[in-house]
């Protein structure tokens, strides 16, 4: 079956949400695609809050040098500055859509401070940012007339002009996209002049992730076969201090609780930051993450403790009220006891090359959120700098796609259904998991928080056969979600490890044992 909107936003995080009630204010005809629940989103697990200016003793070039610094020289500048100098705005838009920010007793918001921040200026909703903000957009949506929701749907292929046959036009552009409905197993063709990819980031690529189950690099993979240029995959962000459990997906303790004064100590109770950067606990996620990761190892200790026992325990259940009772379910109160930490894949710095507009390299195709690499964030994000980049840019994608359907630049295209041929079923789904599960494995192992050329090309080997099988399986069985998401797991795995290989230096979020110092010459890496 056809459907045809103006425009198609895939993913129905801070971003996608954020886009889709923009362009309805424009009395478009939008559709949101979302493989899962309509709040089930990064954006819905962001504990720390948003990091804008605020406040009288802040000031943008103070939150632009922080940016600049932790972004280890890779940041645009340029880029940097719009968006930080767009933060106040786009942050009254949520507060007038109904988010309440934590305020001081005295009416003032209430703002914290993270890793790698000179200035106080995470605006919260006490540890439950994220939650807060969807919540608040999920709400408006529903209540727009021009907003579709597609929920349990899978977008499969981008169509594009050069994919049809009869086409010749230059160009290329996008004309809509093929989409499974996981409820009835059929494919839809949706027909629109353009497609905002904000889908989020890779997180379930990796053993161990603070990421939900959703994010498995689907916007990157799809954009990577319709011939969009992508950049800089090496930098995966992981954050420092996730739940130490046996659980695979990582309970996130906010890089706030460091900033309210959190101490991390070895095993044996002794801090261990002030040897690795004169900021100690507050340095950038990076540093602290290897440092984690570097006492772990000259130890052998599975975890480090993260010690808040100093601070007023009232403040802190207060303060960090989902933090306190997820814990005390595992057996840890935080007001008491040291609580067992370890990093986790938790961001992704690179992506989809766009513009200050969300433009990619393909007419018609639009990224913003963690899918997308503007430029902001560089060798490494800025806490808290992601919700910001995400409102900012959906913002200005909105406005971009409405002066792309007005220049009337789509053309009419004879489109055709999506074809499934003599495909059967498959009986030996055990594939499927079995590499999923190697998948991640092997992420973790090799391509983790310290990378070697050796380490990195046996990854590159296995993941190459991973992904001859998985296309064979592709094209000789019927499509499902489980297979959809590997085949785009297995991709987006293949441009990490490519673009790390092209690195012959140590910057940011990418270490290498053999390349242990940076460049003076910056370097940009391209997905091949």
């Amino acid at each position: 079956m056809k459907h045809k909107f103006d425009a198609v936003i895939i993913g129905s995080g801070i971003a996608g949400n954020t886009c889709a009630l923009e362009m309805a204010k424009m009395g478009l005809k939008v559709v949101i695609i979302t493989k899962k629940d309509r709040a089930e989103s990064n954006t819905n697990y962001a504990q720390g809050g948003i990091a804008a200016v605020t406040s009288k003793t802040d000031d943008f070039e103070s939150h632009l040098q922080d940016t600049l610094e932790a972004g280890d020289g890779l940041c645009d500048p340029k880029v940097a500055q719009s968006v930080i100098s767009d933060g106040p705005e786009r942050i009254q838009a949520l507060i007038d859509l109904g988010v309440t920010f934590s305020r001081l007793k005295n009416g003032e918001l209430s703002l914290g401070k993270e890793g790698g921040h000179s200035k106080r200026r995470i605006l919260h909703v006490e540890d439950l940012t994220g939650r807060a903000i969807e919540s608040a957009l999920v709400s408006a949506v529903n209540h727009s007339p021009n907003v579709s929701v597609w929920e349990h749907h899978f977008a499969i292929e981008l169509i594009t002009t050069d994919k049809i046959a009869s086409s010749s036009q230059k160009p290329k552009c996008v004309l809509g996209l093929y989409a499974l409905n996981n409820k009835t197993n059929q494919v839809e063709t949706v027909i629109a002049s353009a497609v905002m990819l904000a889908t989020g980031g890779i997180g379930q690529i990796y053993l161990y992730t603070t990421n939900p189950l959703i994010a498995t690099g689907d916007g990157i993979a799809i954009a990577y076969r319709a011939g969009a240029k992508i950049r800089n995959m090496e930098f995966i962000q992981f954050h420092p201090t996730t739940l130490y459990t046996n659980k695979p997906d990582r309970f996130l303790i906010t890089e706030a609780v460091r900033g309210e004064g959190g101490i991390l100590r070895n095993l044996k109770g002794e801090p261990f930051m002030e040897k690795y950067d004169s900021r100690k606990d507050l340095a950038p996620r990076d540093i602290v993450a290897r440092a984690i990761d570097s006492e772990m190892k000259m130890s052998g200790d599975p975890h480090v403790w993260l010690d808040i026992t100093h601070l007023n325990g009232d403040y802190l259940k207060e303060r960090f009220p989902n933090i306190y009772n997820h814990c005390l379910k595992e057996g840890f109160d935080i007001t008491k006891d040291l609580v067992p930490v370890v990093p986790a894949c938790h961001y992704l710095s690179g992506g989809i090359q766009t513009d200050l507009k969300t433009n990619t390299n393909i007419a018609g195709l639009y990224a913003c959120g963690e899918v997308a690499s503007t430029g902001l964030h560089g060798a490494n994000r800025l806490a808290s700098n992601s919700l910001l980049e995400a409102i900012v840019m959906a913002h200005r994608g909105a406005n971009r796609i409405q002066e792309y359907l007005k220049d009337g630049v789509f053309k009419i295209f004879e489109i055709p259904d999506w074809v499934s041929g003599s495909v059967s079923h498959s009986d030996e789904r055990v594939v499927l998991s079995h590499n999923r599960d190697e998948l991640r494995r092997l992420m973790w192992d090799y391509v983790g928080i310290v990378r070697t050329n050796k380490r990195l090309k046996r990854a590159l080997t296995r993941l190459q056969n991973l992904h001859q099988e998985i296309n064979e399986y592709y094209w000789n069985f019927q499509v499902d979600i489980d297979l959809l998401e590997l085949r785009n797991m297995v991709q987006s795995a293949i441009l990490i490890v490519e673009c790390a290989l092209k690195r012959k230096e140590s910057r940011g979020l990418h270490f290498t044992l053999d390349y242990p110092n940076k460049l003076e010459e910056l370097v940009e890496t391209q997905g091949s």
